[in-house]
């Protein structure tokens, strides 16, 4: 059988959280990149309608058929970005993110406590479960409902790679006294 302290346990919650949130956030960045790529291509794509409708008046039937096919191309890529409306899972992402981060810095403040002994241990374990509960509540609630959810929640369940959190991970979001891994010495 194994031993997990209660720190070793807030430490592992913190964790997780720290991963949902890095999750997210990454989630809404790419999901804008690609809302943005795809303006992009749109506009781009009209742009070069709209040349080939004006080469299109005077010059024959090759050019209006040319124009007709880019038209329709134009308006299939519009339709199927509007169809495809990412900004519900954009901002369902960057409010996930949101609220994750204001739990880590629950966390964070509760591992200051701990750290400076001024919490007992009642407070300790009561606190501990309601960020737990308030964790689970933004991963049930607030999360959009996509592939990328459900890679964020297997990995804040199980670590990066299913290998656990370590404690560089973990020590990136902390200052230098709250750090489990020694600091790094002069080169």
């Amino acid at each position: 059988m194994f031993q997990l302290t209660l720190v070793e346990h807030v430490r592992l919650s913190f964790g997780s959280a720290l991963a949902t949130y890095e999750g997210h956030a990454e989630a809404a960045a790419r999901l804008t990149r690609l809302t943005s790529y795809a303006k992009i291509a749109l506009l781009s794509l009209s742009g070069i309608t709209a040349v080939i409708g004006a080469v299109a008046v005077g010059n024959g039937v090759a050019w209006q058929i040319a124009f007709a096919i880019l038209a329709t191309a134009t308006f299939a890529s519009c339709a199927a970005f509007i169809g495809f409306n990412q900004q519900p899972l954009i901002y369902g992402h960057r409010a996930s993110a949101a609220r994750m981060w204001v739990i880590c810095e629950k966390y964070r403040a509760l591992l200051a406590e701990m750290h400076e002994n001024v919490i007992d241990l009642p407070a300790l374990q009561e606190r501990r479960n309601a960020l737990l509960h308030e964790a689970a509540s933004v991963l049930g609630e607030a999360s959009p409902d996509d592939r990328y959810t459900y890679q964020i929640a297997k990995e804040a369940l199980s670590g990066p790679k299913n290998g656990g959190y370590p404690d560089s991970f973990i020590d990136r979001y902390l200052p230098q006294p709250l750090r489990k891994a020694p600091a790094p010495g002069p080169s």
